[in-house]
């Protein structure tokens, strides 16, 4: 079967399906292979389940005329998308980054969405099944598609550029992030710039933060660029007025106040308000946009609980990201500041050195308590209070009596699971 003829069949049946578990009815069900699973044992369940038809790529023992036998489920998804995302009308945003790529995300639907019909990636999919996905989700009514793009290695985002194929893109920053993967900051900045490398290749248009000195350096001649800046009168000027603990913004002669914390956010702010600005999307309806969108999923939540304010950050964790919220924090005016930081992954090598860096800042900043959990930061050489586990921390927050009117952050990576303090403070 060709992929026009599969995409005449996802026409008739828009729905992709991969998972058993929740399968919607009249989908297509993709016998995706992992680790640990092999979609194909799922190919006849996913049919009693109610989809209409199951891509394999192994033979199954009795055939059935709803099962389509491929060469490789997975590359069959990604050319399907590619496919759909040439027969639909939409433009697409691509958003990459080592920080704040899903909080740009949706910052830059909630902008976007005032005046055209869009769709963005749902929370997180962004790697080589996430894209696709979010490219099967476009519908023939969707004038804009904002796609967020993931990568630990080199050649990923180009990869994910081949499939998406973007009209604009944006790159949020370059930081410390699954050094694992790309081996050195320098390699982050080589493959996240493979977006703005696809984008310059052929000719399409970027948005950059001018006051980056990377970005500004590696774009500084190309033309089809639309760039914002604090300072830097050749591009769109946006100031940001405070950060305390929300970013507050000025644009043009506009004030916009976000529900987002830390400066850290800005630029999260300043990408959608310019994204807006080349739509021609009128200040007023960014305004509203940014002023009301609120963070979930852990990400820069606030929450009142027993008096205290808890800055709960929990979703994700990297030395370029736990050094700008340390210092956000430390620069709020609150009496009394908690910290509960939990181990950062996918550092390789160098995660004993970032760790000791990170802890080493915590000291310097002189918060009211610091707790440190989890395997790498209790290797640290320091005084403040660490433990190699989450159950050790959670022994110790038993006896202990947090102060009132206290103003908490708590940030680690995903894995740390750190939201679960809630529970127990």
């Amino acid at each position: 079967m060709t992929i026009e003829e599969l995409h005449s069949l996802f026409l008739r049946f828009p729905i992709i399906s991969t998972d058993t578990r929740k399968i919607d009815s009249n989908s297509i069900f993709f016998a995706l292979k992992g680790e640990n699973f092999n979609g194909n044992t799922y190919a006849k369940e996913a049919l009693s389940k109610g989809a209409c038809l199951s891509i394999v790529d192994e033979e199954l023992h009795s055939p059935n005329e709803n099962i389509i036998l491929v060469k490789n489920v997975l590359i069959t998804l990604q050319k399907l998308a590619n496919f759909h995302r040439k027969y639909c009308k939409a433009k697409i945003i691509s958003i990459t980054g080592s920080n704040g790529k899903t909080t740009t995300k949706e910052l830059i639907n909630a902008v976007i969405s005032k005046q055209y019909k869009t769709i963005a990636t749902k929370g997180n999919l962004n790697n080589h099944i996430g894209v696709p996905l979010t490219l099967l989700s476009i519908k023939e009514d969707t004038e804009i598609a904002v796609v967020e793009m993931g990568a630990n290695h080199k050649e990923e985002i180009a990869f994910l550029c081949s499939i998406a194929e973007p009209d604009y893109g944006y790159i949020t920053n370059f930081g410390k992030a699954h050094l694992e993967g790309f081996g050195s900051l320098e390699g982050v900045i080589q493959g996240k710039s493979e977006l703005y490398e696809y984008l310059t290749a052929n000719k399409k248009h970027l948005f950059l933060n001018a006051d980056d000195p990377i970005q500004k350096s590696k774009l500084d001649n190309y033309i089809q660029k639309f760039g914002f800046s604090q300072e830097q009168k050749e591009y769109y000027n946006i100031e940001l007025l405070s950060a305390n603990p929300f970013v507050s913004i000025k644009v043009e002669d506009t004030i916009i106040e976000s529900q987002l914390i830390g400066k850290y956010n800005f630029t999260n702010c300043c990408a959608a308000i310019v994204m807006g600005k080349y739509f021609s999307i009128p200040l007023s309806l960014i305004k509203e946009a940014i002023e009301s969108y609120i963070p979930e999923n852990n990400r820069s939540q606030i929450i009142e609980k027993q008096g205290n304010k808890i800055i709960l950050d929990a979703y994700n964790a990297n030395p370029t990201s736990m050094k700008a919220a340390l210092e956000s924090f430390s620069s709020l005016k609150e009496d009394t500041k908690i910290l509960f930081l939990g181990d950062m992954f996918e550092l390789g090598n160098t995660a004993n050195e970032e760790h000791q860096s990170i802890a080493d800042l915590a000291k310097k900043l002189q918060f009211n308590s610091v707790f440190l959990i989890g395997e790498n930061f209790y290797k640290t050489e320091t005084t403040l209070n660490k433990f190699n586990s989450f159950n050790s921390l959670k022994a110790y927050l038993k006896e202990y009596s947090l102060p009132n009117n206290s103003s908490l952050l708590i940030k680690g990576s995903r894995g740390m699971a750190l939201e679960r303090i809630l529970d127990i403070l």
